[in-house]
């Protein structure tokens, strides 16, 4: 796994536009055949979620009845919140929705700088940002918590495979579902983490007029890189619940400040009008694929979205699982799914709403900036950042943010990956050796800088190249996650039959049982 890893590092390096013809040749694959697949999944997803949580499987303890938690319910939702998409909401808060409402997609016929365009600006950031990442995360994390608090098997991605296919999920088809979460994970690291160093890159740029690209690109990759992975020697416990604990209370510090000083009614009544156009048309907006007039929207916009978070599932999973012990699966919704969906709603209508906001009054003032100065998108948060009070300040204090929202994810993924390539882990004791840990961290940050610089030859670059990648580590994971969902279902199940009054065994489990004693 590590060797394969290794190669393709390096073949990315020696010949970076093969690299990104490979990519491009997976991407289009993906997106002409499989894209309906990605949305449809995606969207039942959500309410496969919905429904295991608040129905009679609600009630399903991991780890039993007499287990007890072993994080408080304020840290819990913190790692949850900030290992999650944390990251990604502070790129595309305001990227996402100011280029909808500038250039939305002509095939729907809606007008650029309109209030239908606003609206659908903002919705389409809601069904991208809320309900649909969390739903995939928190569907590999009952999976995982499931198979190894109530089945007693392995702390392992493959072992969330047994309810359906028994014994096999640890042979070699179970090694081969780890090498496919090793792959997705690096891509996806490398994705969200390439996201990071663009904008943090473009916002030293403008704050201090220094010149943004490769070389200042590496030099933050490896910054980021150590600080990740020396978080990371010191386990869940200490690193990573610290620096969860500080990004949310500047989250939330942010949140309320744009709030207060950004065009607060504007924002709420945007926010009320696009959560409404969003719950009374979610079919449309989670499933449109513009079969006959062919957009590239749906490819670059909710498919890659899908892509990243499916990349990152299998791992998510793995370390949300880390803290469900001695919860209920309907608490591990509620904190998991509901909860951090609630937040980036309101994120999106602060931040998206008050770009939306400025550039309406501005007549298209900040657009233009984000357009002309070299930076794009990645710059779209340092310019927004300057319609208010304390501009400077908020400025550094949001990069400070990104550098540790970054840390936050690649410490948890990187002790999560180094558990699942090295043995004796036990979800309870799941901190392998540190040097493992400084491997894999090395290898993430060589291949956010591979995605970011592997178009420079004039291909494609910066957030294309991010996407691309995405896309790329994602594709394969949705034929896992779909089956993993099957086999999840059917073995909650089995197990609320179990333990249901007045409950008699069939022969064939009975045999089971006689075979497992």
């Amino acid at each position: 796994m590590a060797i394969l890893l290794t190669i393709t590092v390096m073949v990315g390096i020696v010949n970076p536009a093969g690299f990104y013809n490979g990519q491009t040749a997976i991407v289009d694959f993906a997106f002409i055949n499989f894209g309906w697949l990605f949305n449809l999944t995606v969207f039942l997803i959500i309410f496969l979620c919905l429904y295991l949580g608040f129905s009679r499987f609600g009630s399903i303890k991991f780890g039993g009845t007499d287990a007890q938690p072993i994080v408080k319910k304020y840290t819990w939702f913190a790692i949850s919140l900030t290992a999650g998409i944390g990251v990604g909401i502070l790129f595309w808060g305001l990227a996402e929705p100011i280029t909808h409402f500038s250039s939305p997609p002509e095939e729907l016929g809606v007008g650029p700088k309109t209030e239908q365009a606003a609206v659908f600006s903002l919705s389409s950031a809601l069904t991208h940002w809320t309900l649909a990442p969390y739903a995939i995360y928190v569907l590999s994390g009952i999976a995982v918590a499931y198979a190894h608090y109530n089945l007693k098997l392995p702390y392992s991605i493959s072992a969330t495979l047994y309810p359906l296919i028994g014994k096999r999920a640890f042979g070699w088809i179970g090694t081969l579902v780890d090498i496919l979460a090793m792959f997705a994970i690096a891509g996806g690291m490398a994705a969200v983490l390439g996201e990071g160093i663009l904008q943090i890159g473009s916002g030293i740029a403008h704050l201090t007029g220094l010149s943004t690209g490769p070389l200042m690109w590496g030099l933050l990759i490896a910054v980021i890189t150590a600080t990740y992975v020396i978080s990371s020697y010191t386990g869940l416990q200490k690193g990573i619940r610290f620096l969860a604990d500080q990004n949310t209370k500047i989250f939330l510090f942010l949140l309320v400040f744009v709030f207060v000083f950004g065009p607060t009614v504007f924002i709420l009544n945007l926010g009320t009008q696009a959560t409404g156009y969003f719950l009374t048309n979610m079919p449309q907006r989670f499933l449109w694929m513009s079969a006959m007039e062919g957009s590239d929207w749906p490819r670059w916009w909710p498919i890659f979205n899908w892509a990243i978070w499916l990349a990152y599932a299998p791992i998510t999973g793995m370390f949300l699982a880390r803290l469900a012990y001695g919860r209920t699966l309907r608490q591990f919704v509620v904190v998991n799914l509901l909860l951090p969906s609630l937040f980036g709603m309101l994120w999106f209508w602060a931040f998206g709403g008050s770009a939306i906001f400025f550039d309406w009054k501005g007549d298209g003032q900040l657009w233009n900036l984000i357009n002309n100065e070299k930076g794009g998108l990645e710059l779209s948060l340092f310019v927004f950042l300057e319609q208010l009070p304390l501009s400077t300040i908020i400025s550094w204090l949001m990069l400070i943010t990104i550098f540790i929202s970054f840390t936050t994810l690649a410490d948890s993924l990187t002790t999560t990956v180094s558990a699942l390539t090295t043995t004796g882990n036990t979800i309870m004791s799941p901190e392998p050796p540190a040097k493992v840990k400084v491997f894999w961290g090395v290898v993430m940050g060589l291949m956010a800088l591979l995605t970011i610089t592997a178009g420079t030859g004039g291909e494609i670059t910066g957030v294309d190249a991010v996407k691309q990648m995405a896309t790329v580590a994602g594709f394969p994971v949705l034929f896992f996650v779909i089956v993993q969902a099957v086999s999840t279902v059917k073995g909650i199940v089995n197990h609320a039959n179990v333990a249901r009054p007045g409950y008699q065994p069939g022969p064939v489990e009975v045999e089971k049982r006689k075979v497992s004693n």
